[in-house]
């Protein structure tokens, strides 16, 4: 029994969020003591009965999916997606798991954190060394990633396991180079089962939304560059766009992380405010002259009453009150969980709302715009096996199952008839899906059959074209996957000393830069103070976090 408390709060949820893994400590039964497992030979050592060990020995599952002969429970650590249905407690209430659990014969001890407490009870884990067998996290965040896991001994190198005794697995990565490269540390070496995302349009999935009925009111066009961005929004604060008679339009809400660490506007001067590539060089955006006149042009904007004064303020859902109240002109969204709730939400309120992408700003008319929103192949998102784990070789084909045609179509689209059914070739969503009776979204009634949106396994396009269904979800991910991301880093690996070092500096880095942000913008602090801005990063040793970030990004090349 696990000695950190585990949460059993329903939650109901109205949006769909991607799901990041997160990690809770639980024990398994096999948990205690174990010499861990290093190797195939070793995991077979392990294991804790003869038959169960030979009926592992063997590299192919077979046809049916069944992996053991006798009963096997594996423990397994992972956050619970908020976006799922009232009741739904753990995982191993989703039918896909259930689904998994028939087919291959091992039934898995969920551990979900306490909401809020994921990142602790993680911590207090690997500190611990209690560890379950599956460990699914984002590495990405991990002090050192998944290398610094492997270092110390907690989660088990899986590159002959994989090759031995994942097959579907084993054909993706040999298939997709680019993928194997993604998932593996600079040395080669595989910690995870990873969740993959392997197209432009399961990538991008945010951006600029704009009410294009008050546009076509106004008599105007969906902005592109950013004087054009500034005549739409003067024109919605001025003009009465919702119509009421009330000057108490808000032309543009963004949310607080979203305008300073995301991509929505500031990339039209071709930077991010952290870290990304200008030619093969890693720059921070902060420290450019480009950042200067970004912030200037928003304090501008700021003070001519264009952004919604309290943006910074703004949680979630006072923003659905702001939007779904006739205030908000244009605002960062998502393709699902924006455009599509919102859409969903207006439908019979107002039939004449039209939320609609916008695409990534420039300064010139014409230019191709740079640096969207992108997420690499591989985010950090994968389910690793730790060293406690007696079980590896049938762990192992229990995750690669997800890999496989099978296992692809069940976490992806769920129970065929239940969840889908085939049109034509098609995997579509059912009406529970879709059109769910008692009102959830697509996100939240899709989690009670699968979870395509995070999770040990290779998304499926065929799921983002009905996750965006309606045409200005479609109009806004082809617009929103023009801009020439070549200045977006891969996910890198640091060596622990590295890791070390880089969160010292940027944990002081990022507060300051915070802090300062909403000083600039909101005019607490002129512009003209940016030079001492940039003395002060300096003195905090920002460079080096550059330096440490170059060095990674020159192994990754050589990966």
């Amino acid at each position: 029994m696990s000695k950190w408390k585990l949460s059993k709060r329903p939650l109901v949820a109205v949006s769909m969020t991607a799901a990041l893994a997160a990690g809770v400590v639980g024990c398994s039964g096999g948990d205690k003591g174990g010499s861990g497992a290093a190797s195939p030979s070793a995991s077979s050592a392990a294991s804790p009965s003869a038959a169960a060990s030979a009926a592992a020995s063997a590299s192919a599952t077979p046809a049916n999916g069944k992996i053991v002969s006798s009963p096997l429970t594996l423990s397994y650590f992972v956050q619970l997606t908020a976006s799922r249905p009232n009741g739904m407690n753990s995982l191993n209430d989703m039918e896909a798991y259930k689904e998994l659990e028939k087919i291959t014969g091992i039934h898995v001890d969920f551990k979900h954190p306490a909401s809020g407490q994921e990142t602790n009870q993680f911590n207090l884990m690997m500190s611990s060394g209690d560890y379950p067998d599956v460990i699914e996290w984002n590495w990405a965040a991990y002090p050192g990633g998944g290398r610094a896991a492997l270092d110390s001994g907690a989660i088990v190198k899986l590159n002959d396991y994989i090759d031995k005794y994942a097959p579907n697995l084993k054909k993706l990565l040999t298939d997709n180079p680019d993928i194997r490269k993604q998932i593996s540390t600079d040395n080669g070496d595989i910690y995870s089962f990873p969740f993959l995302r392997n197209a432009p349009t399961l990538q991008t999935y945010f951006g600029l939304g704009i009410r294009k009925d008050w546009l076509d009111k106004l008599g105007l066009q969906v902005p592109t560059t950013i004087d054009e961005w500034h005549a739409v929004l003067k024109a919605f604060k001025e003009k009465d766009p919702n119509g009421n008679g009330k000057a108490d339009e808000l032309p543009l809400l963004l949310n607080k992380g979203t305008f300073n660490w995301g991509n929505p506007i500031i990339n039209a001067w071709g930077i991010r405010n952290d870290f990304y590539l200008d030619n093969g060089k890693v720059q921070y955006g902060a420290l450019t002259p480009q950042y200067k006149e970004f912030l200037a042009t928003m304090r501008a904007w700021y003070k001519e009453g264009l952004i919604d004064p309290d943006y910074a303020a703004t949680d979630a859902k006072q923003k659905t009150a702001k939007v779904t109240g006739e205030l908000v002109g244009a605002m960062d969204v998502t393709v699902g969980g924006g455009i599509g709730t919102f859409m969903n939400a207006m439908k019979d309120k107002n039939p004449a709302f039209n939320l609609a992408g916008a695409p990534y700003p420039t300064l010139k008319k014409g230019d191709k715009p740079v640096l969207g929103q992108m997420e690499p192949i591989f985010n950090g998102l994968g389910a690793a096996i730790s060293k406690k784990n007696k079980n590896v070789v049938e762990t192992v084909k229990w995750l690669d199952y997800k890999y496989g045609q099978q296992g692809s179509m069940l976490f992806n689209f769920g129970v065929e008839g239940k969840s889908y059914t085939m049109v034509n070739g098609f995997p579509t969503y059912t009406d529970d899906v879709m059109k769910n009776k008692d009102g959830l979204a697509f996100g939240v009634a899709l989690t009670k059959y699968a979870i395509p949106f995070g999770a040990p396994i290779s998304q499926d396009t065929r799921y983002m074209d009905q996750n965006a269904a309606l045409p200005q979800q479609k109009e806004a991910l082809q617009l929103w996957t023009q801009p020439d991301n070549k200045g977006w880093l891969p996910t890198l690996s640091l060596t622990s000393e590295e890791a070390s070092k880089f969160a010292t500096i940027m944990n002081d880095v990022k507060t300051y830069n915070d802090e300062m942000f909403d000083k600039f913008i909101m005019g607490a602090e002129p512009i003209e103070n940016f030079d001492k801005f940039v003395e002060k990063l300096n003195k905090m040793n920002v460079q080096d976090a550059v330096k440490i970030e170059q060095a990674a990004y020159e192994r990754y090349l050589k990966r």
